[in-house]
């Protein structure tokens, strides 16, 4: 019982592509009821399908969690189906590289408004359906980026650094209610975000050489540390940040 997700709802941002989809899969598997959010509405339409062929209880909201409206409509949508909710993963995200002084005002609202008010607005707004599970979740995924110096770009740097404090926050707050908060940051992942990345080979090594496990994770292996926070085996654990790296953030010199 401590190692399944059978009889759980949980709502999932991004959940179409990389690490999201993998989540969502990885749900299914272990039994829970899934609500995927994704922007690309005829993409998203193609996988609730191929999960419905499957037999999967699934759902789909086409939204922009950027956006409030659409956080506005999700929530209302969830209210006009009356569905429960037991488990929230924010999971979409987005990056521009750049050094600080190249910006457009644009660029750093939009990092900010996809990565960091989503997820606290996401958060706020499912708090009433979470708080009557009595044994709620949230997971929120933040980075490495978020716990030291990389070459992401301040903006995504900021915002991921807020998550893991947001879930901080939240966890203490929370907690009397019966819902958890926890946090995953991942390093380098396997994603279409980032294979564009990895033409650059001299890049590729660097990444490999500050990876003591000498390899690029699988969002595979990101969704089994989630669906692990949301598992009864993990009941006594919330507030907590941890890193999916490979090593990476324990390496030092």
């Amino acid at each position: 019982m401590n190692w399944n997700l059978k009889g759980k709802h949980a709502l999932i941002s991004g959940g179409t592509r990389g690490i999201g989809l993998a989540i969502a899969e990885e749900f299914l598997q272990l039994g829970a009821a899934i609500i995927v959010i994704a922007r690309d509405e005829k993409y998203l339409a193609k996988k609730i399908k191929l999960w419905k062929d499957k037999n999967f209880p699934v759902d789909g909201i086409a939204a922009d969690v950027s956006t409030t409206s659409d956080r506005e409509r999700v929530f209302e949508i969830l209210k006009q189906k009356g569905i429960q909710l037991d488990i929230l993963i924010n999971n979409a995200g987005t990056n521009i590289r750049k050094k600080v002084k190249e910006y457009s005002d644009q660029e750093y609202d939009h990092i900010f408004n996809t990565n960091l008010h989503s997820t606290f607005d996401m958060c706020r707004r499912a708090y009433p359906l979470l708080q009557q599970s009595k044994s709620a979740s949230i997971v929120n995924i933040s980075s490495v980026a978020g716990l030291t110096h990389m070459r992401t770009g301040a903006p995504y740097g900021m915002t991921k650094a807020a998550i893991v404090q947001l879930t901080r926050n939240l966890a203490v707050e929370w907690a009397p209610d019966g819902i958890r908060v926890n946090c995953i940051a991942p390093w380098y992942i396997h994603t279409p975000l980032v294979e564009k990345l990895f033409e650059n080979q001299s890049y590729l090594r660097e990444v490999l050489d500050r990876t003591p496990m000498g390899r690029i994770g699988e969002a595979q292996e990101v969704a089994a540390a989630v669906a692990f926070f949301c598992m009864p085996g993990a009941s006594f654990i919330t507030g907590q940040c941890l890193a999916v790296d490979g090593g990476f953030m324990v390496k030092g010199f």
